[in-house]
């Protein structure tokens, strides 16, 4: 009975994390928050983003090397950021994805965003972002099968996840200029966002191209090997 009671508890953690809660502070941070408290959403973020991870393994022993494995990709994600205009973060969360699970792509995503601007600065646009990396990853998690099977399906999934980015901070555009959500103000974002969306399309295709097979058949090997 305890088995499938917390079976359900993490499945609907799982569901209500990344779908319902983290858009939830997202949106509060921009419309509802004054935005000196953003930092407040964005560490409330990742506080459920820590909590999606823990969701998504059953022993304390593989969860503690998924920490340690998910902090090293957030650690090359970070140093990601600071490569001028093609920049490799959406590609090495959805490889984090794709072989560690959706939950540890999420968190690797989410705190790579807020870890980084830090540095880069923060702001009410650190959690659309952390929302935006976290469900590349998470996704890539979740279509990690046919992924991993099909390169061109990768390169495809890549491309869209670029796009998913742009359209997910546009959101926050239109939220920052106008105080509120307007669909003209966003489609008009979106067309003036073309050259920064291709960029990030470019980004996703190529740095999959080059980092997928030997980033995965590394993952591969520690899962195998430690049982992750």
């Amino acid at each position: 009975m305890n088995g499938i009671r917390n079976r359900t508890l993490r499945n609907t953690i799982r569901v209500s994390v990344p779908f319902l809660i983290v858009p939830a502070l997202t949106l509060a941070g921009s419309i509802v928050f004054d935005r000196k408290r953003h930092i407040i959403i964005s560490l409330a973020i990742a506080v459920f983003s820590l909590l999606l991870f823990a969701a998504g393994f059953e022993k304390r022993r593989t969860g503690t090397r998924r920490m340690v494995i998910a902090a090293v990709m957030t650690a090359l994600c970070f140093a990601g950021r600071f490569i001028p205009f093609l920049k490799p973060i959406s590609a090495l969360t959805i490889i984090t994805g794709i072989y560690l699970g959706g939950e540890t792509g999420f968190l690797v995503g989410a705190m790579t965003a807020v870890l980084s601007n830090f540095y880069f600065g923060q702001g009410p646009w650190t959690a659309f972002q952390m929302l935006a990396w976290g469900l590349i990853g998470l996704v890539a998690g979740i279509l990690s099968d046919p992924l991993k099977r099909s390169r061109v399906f990768l390169l495809i999934y890549g491309a869209a996840a670029g796009l998913m980015y742009s359209f997910i901070m546009d959101i926050w555009t239109v939220l920052w200029y106008a105080e509120g959500f307007d669909i003209k103000l966003y489609i008009a974002a979106l067309g003036t966002a073309i050259p920064y969306t291709a960029s990030y399309v470019i980004s996703n295709v190529l740095f999959l191209s080059l980092l997928a097979k030997p980033f995965g058949e590394k993952l591969q090997r520690i899962k195998n090997k430690y049982g992750v």
